[in-house]
Formats: C-alpha cells, sequence, structure tokens
C-alpha cells in the first residue's frame, strides 16, 4: 500500500472511525450472526447468509482504514509554505472561461471532501496545480475536456 499524507485530524477520523467499527459495528453483526444462527438450518437462512455478508464488508473495511493509518504519514501544517500550490494549502482559482471563482482546500485522498471544499491531491484539477504560483495560468485535462484556471491566491 502506497504512503499516504494527512493532517493530524483526518488520521484522528480515521483511528476513531476503527475504534467505532470495532467496538459498536463488530459486537452488533456477530449478535445478528448468533441470532440467525440460533433460527435453526443455516442452508436455508436469509439472515444467516446477510449477516456473514454484513460482516465481510466490515471486516474488508476495517482492514482497509487498518492499512491507511499503517502508512499514513502526518504533515507537519507549521511547514507549509504559500510561494507555490501543495499539499494543506488553499487555492483559490478562477475558470478563464466563465470567470466563475472556486477555492478548494488540497488534501489527502482519505480526507477528500467535495461538500467541505477539500479536494484530494490526485484529482486532476489539484495534479495540475501542485506547484504553480499565484498569477499563473493552468490549462488542465479534466475529464469533459481541457480547463483553463488563473490562481488567485494561495492560503492556508
Amino acid at each position: 500500500m502506497a504512503v499516504s499524507y494527512m493532517t493530524e485530524d483526518g488520521y484522528k477520523k480515521l483511528v476513531d472511525e476503527v475504534n467505532y467499527l470495532e467496538s459498536v459495528k463488530r459486537p452488533e453483526i456477530t449478535k445478528q450472526i448468533a441470532e440467525a444462527r440460533d433460527k435453526g438450518d443455516l442452508s436455508e437462512n436469509a439472515e444467516y447468509d446477510a449477516a456473514k455478508e454484513a460482516q465481510g464488508i466490515l471486516e474488508g473495511k476495517i482492514a482497509q482504514l487498518k492499512g491507511l493509518i499503517a502508512n499514513a504519514r502526518l504533515i507537519d501544517e507549521n511547514r507549509i509554505g504559500t510561494d507555490s500550490v501543495q499539499i494543506l494549502n488553499k487555492v483559490k482559482i478562477r475558470n478563464t472561461k466563465n470567470n466563475q471563482t472556486m477555492q478548494y482546500t488540497l488534501v489527502s485522498e482519505s480526507e477528500a471532501n467535495l461538500k467541505e471544499g477539500k479536494i484530494a491531491v490526485n484529482t486532476p484539477i489539484a495534479k495540475g496545480l501542485m506547484g504553480k504560483k499565484v498569477g499563473e495560468t493552468v490549462d488542465i485535462q479534466v475529464p469533459s475536456g481541457l480547463m483553463s484556471f488563473v490562481i488567485e491566491d494561495i492560503s492556508i
């Protein structure tokens, strides 16, 4: 699994989610399996099959999150600069075609949340912005075609 850079908050959220899944969800599913098993013949027990499938999905998710945690590298937010775009920067960009202004914070893949204005550094837009400076015009290939942005501001 590849190294994943994240903030301390993002790391804490992952750890909290693993703890919740292991201490709350896992016992719930174990209880469902036990209740379904008590109903008799397991060969035609849909409840048992569903609970076992849910258990497999849960265990897969726990393993995935633990892998992310094991390969996490915390970013020292005090060392983030604003001379050029990098992870954890807030970048204000303007679409040159329609003059629409947007602001995104570049974060790790596990912390991305478009509703909060956080995009992952491995997205086409973030990749195109990385290393660029205020005032630069950037042409970025996105699934819908080529988009052109002007970087208006970089902050933390």
